[in-house]
């Protein structure tokens, strides 16, 4: 007598090659959380960069805080003047510069433009760490830039002006 199977009999390749899927999920998974190690040069009395690192913390970033101001840093990195902030870090190669939102640094790891990196001029409010309570809802429009090797640069991402 001729018994019919409904589902395909398991062989050992595809056994195999199910073990080998399945063991690798958690290694991927593991990648794709690994903390981004992250330097920044900042003012040891500054509350805004405190709560900007906090912010890129809570984002996926191990972040190294350097007291030691970021003027020297900013100008041995070769950040313009004109796009300075209150806080300088290197990350994956590339400075950022102010208050730049967690998600554009991942995309700009992500994308790896050729680039010095970007930057958030001067200090927005409603910017990641310039939106504290104190501020009370405020959000001004402001531009990430795209900061090129030879001063020049371009907007990134922007944020439109905005009560909360």
């Amino acid at each position: 007598m001729k018994v019919s199977r409904s589902t395909p009999a398991l062989t050992r390749r595809s056994f195999l090659l199910g073990l080998l899927f399945t063991g690798l999920t958690p290694l991927t998974t593991m990648a794709a959380n690994k903390p981004i190690p992250m330097t920044v040069w900042k003012d040891p009395n500054c509350g805004c960069c405190a709560d900007w690192v906090r912010i890129l913390e809570s984002n996926g970033f191990a972040v190294t805080v350097v007291d030691s101001g970021n003027q020297a840093m900013r100008a041995q990195l070769g950040v313009p003047a004109q796009f300075g902030s209150c806080h300088t870090a290197l990350v994956a190669g590339y400075v950022v510069e102010g208050h730049v939102p967690a998600a554009d640094i991942q995309r700009l790891i992500k994308d790896k433009p050729e680039a010095l990196g970007l930057t958030v001029p001067g200090m927005p409010i409603g910017s990641p760490g310039m939106d504290g309570p104190g501020y009370g809802g405020r959000k001004d429009a402001y531009n990430v830039l795209l900061m090129q090797r030879d001063g020049q640069a371009q907007v990134f991402a922007s944020y439109g002006s905005r009560r909360t």
